[in-house]
């Protein structure tokens, strides 16, 4: 019988994950906030759990939730768009007072490359993070959190720009015009290719490290958002200055391409 692993947020990427996993022979805990997705997660064999972490406490089942979980999967980004704020940091910190009063001892926390910022050339695990935005610089304090703790192991794991089932950047961007980024280079990965990852690392025990999760292909934005934008038959997002040249940053998965795992779901 292998680990029982607990996914913190169960949404677009954590429910594929959970159904994922389950198919390979790990029990799953997995939080909703929502109690009408309940009934969905336990028809998938995962054991469900209202869990709803505020700035100041927890609602739901938490405790329960942590209950004979080895591996926690913390996949809860910062919510910092629109109008609505978070304090995601002292959601972390409630989180990690919870945990620690349970037996979870590996974390594998997932991250975003924002927190690299503006960064120019290759980035890998290696670079500095130097956050620009406050989704950026709240991540960076929130994986201190939990690599600070000396008693449990982790693994901070950087996605880059998140594609696939009904999730693309550029229907948002069709149409738009005075873009004026359209030749630095694209850092995505497929939700497949996360799913992927994550279950690599658990399989492979590779704990208190950091892997970046960028597809090795970078084709500049102009380029890439132009095919796209033709492949769905939307119209074509209009960029500025089209002889102009900037670098931008190519963030690297230097650690997983180090190990030999392969990328299996192209961008394009």
């Amino acid at each position: 019988m292998k680990n029982t692993v607990g996914i913190i947020g169960c949404g677009w990427l954590g429910f594929p994950l959970a159904k994922s996993l389950i198919h390979v022979g790990y029990n799953v805990h997995g939080s909703t906030t929502n109690k009408n997705k309940l009934d969905a997660l336990e028809k998938e064999g995962i054991k469900p759990f209202i869990v709803i972490l505020g700035e100041e406490s927890v609602s739901g089942s938490l405790a329960e939730f942590l209950d004979q979980v080895d591996i926690l999967i913390i996949n809860i980004p910062p919510r910092l768009r629109g109008n609505y704020k978070e304090n995601y940091v002292l959601k972390m910190n409630l989180l990690h007072n919870e945990m620690v009063k349970s037996n979870v001892k590996k974390i594998l926390f997932v991250s975003s490359t924002s927190v690299y910022g503006a960064s120019e050339g290759e980035v890998t695990e290696d670079t500095f993070p130097m956050p620009v935005t406050e989704s950026g610089r709240q991540l960076v304090e929130a994986e201190k959190i939990f690599q600070n703790d000396k008693s449990i192991q982790t693994t901070i794991l950087r996605f880059g720009g998140l594609i696939g089932p009904n999730r693309h950047p550029i229907t948002m961007l069709s149409g738009k015009k005075g873009l004026s980024d359209g030749n630095v280079p694209v850092n995505l990965i497929h939700l497949d290719d996360c799913i992927h990852l994550i279950k690599t690392v658990l399989e492979n025990n590779w704990w208190d490290q950091i892997f970046n999760g960028v597809y090795p292909d970078h084709p500049l934005k102009r380029d890439y958002y132009y095919q796209m934008a033709d492949k769905n038959m939307l119209p074509r997002p209009q960029y500025l200055n089209p002889q102009s040249i900037k670098s931008g940053k190519i963030v690297l998965s230097r650690n997983f391409l180090a190990k030999n795992i392969p990328f299996y779901t192209r961008i394009k």
